[in-house]
């Protein structure tokens, strides 16, 4: 994501390949991940890739923040995984499992596997709601993925105004009992399909009316990254204006200068993106913060960033 007419492309494995063990078990606890509410998450595409070499190889994969979170409330992301992705089908695929990311090893199985132009991947630290396959992220509606790293603030209190602004058509697809499908479906409610941009700006207004309506000073927090199959929209923004962190890469072509000696980048093709909870390596120059209240999407041929603000209803 970049301020247009920029590209945005990325570089994957940015630093030695990670080393999380396949035969760990989840030692640590996830009553501070109930407290911090913290997730991570990344977003792919470009050229077809397996999808091990996002989840697995990069110095700082998501699989390794799972467990050593650099820049999150938590370092341990324990409560469940999900990868999306677009394929041979009309709809996206869904993997999602409750067990801890680095300790999974059917995901390590798949991940070998599946061969894809548009990637989502996130790691769930729980704010409250149960741990269970239909709360972790990412979540699909027809051809739409969508997941979110914060939280709609005392959401035990917010949520049944919340849900009762759903589409009733809509309302029935909701499986799970979390504030980021709650948010999704609103998104979808104020046409997410049409505009994603102005859609996403109603469903938060919409959540901040609410929230101040039951005394709630900051309703949002979060990024959120949502995708039709072709382009990829994402979002950083927070009432509070102290937003998650939220990361994307530099163009290839341009990285390829600052490195040349870096093999990987001259396999990378031009339109490969990548945007992230936090950088997956630590080569310089190779990531970009997204401004506070920003919005951006990236799209073959075509991307752009702009200012984000609510749209109060």
């Amino acid at each position: 994501m970049c301020a247009s007419p920029a590209r945005v492309i990325m570089a994957i494995p940015i630093g030695q390949p990670s080393n999380i063990p396949h035969e760990r078990v989840m030692l640590a606890s996830r009553r501070g991940c109930l407290t911090q509410r913290m997730c991570r998450w990344m977003a792919y595409s470009g050229d077809p890739i397996l999808a091990e070499e996002l989840l697995f190889k990069p110095q700082h994969s998501i699989i390794d923040q799972s467990l050593h979170s650099r820049m999150g409330a938590t370092t341990t992301n324990g409560d469940g995984f999900g990868i999306g992705w677009y394929g041979e089908g009309v709809e996206p695929a869904l993997f999602k499992s409750i067990e801890p990311a680095w300790n999974d090893w059917n995901l390590r199985e798949v991940a070998g596997q599946i061969r894809t132009p548009l990637l989502f991947a996130h790691i769930r630290a729980s704010t409250g709601t149960p741990v269970q396959r239909s709360n972790c992220h990412p979540f699909r509606h027809d051809r739409w993925l969508w997941m979110h790293n914060g939280a709609l603030r005392e959401f035990h209190n917010t949520k049944r105004d919340l849900l009762m602004a759903v589409d009733p058509s809509l309302y029935p697809d909701i499986e799970g009992s979390t504030d980021s499908e709650t948010l999704f479906f609103l998104a979808l409610t104020f046409g997410l399909t049409d505009d994603p941009f102005d859609a996403v700006a109603r469903a938060i207004g919409l959540v901040e009316k609410v929230g101040h309506d039951h005394g709630v000073e900051y309703p949002f927090q979060g990024t959120v990254a949502t995708s039709d199959g072709e382009s990829v929209w994402a979002f950083r923004y927070s009432s509070e204006g102290k937003s998650r962190t939220l990361y994307f890469s530099t163009s290839v072509v341009t990285l390829r200068q600052l490195h040349p000696e870096v093999e990987i980048l001259h396999t990378l093709g031009e339109e490969t993106r990548l945007v992230v909870s936090e950088p997956l390596g630590d080569l310089p120059g190779a990531w970009n913060e997204v401004p506070e209240s920003s919005a951006g999407v990236v799209r073959p041929g075509t991307d752009e960033m702009r200012p984000f603000h609510p749209i109060a209803p």
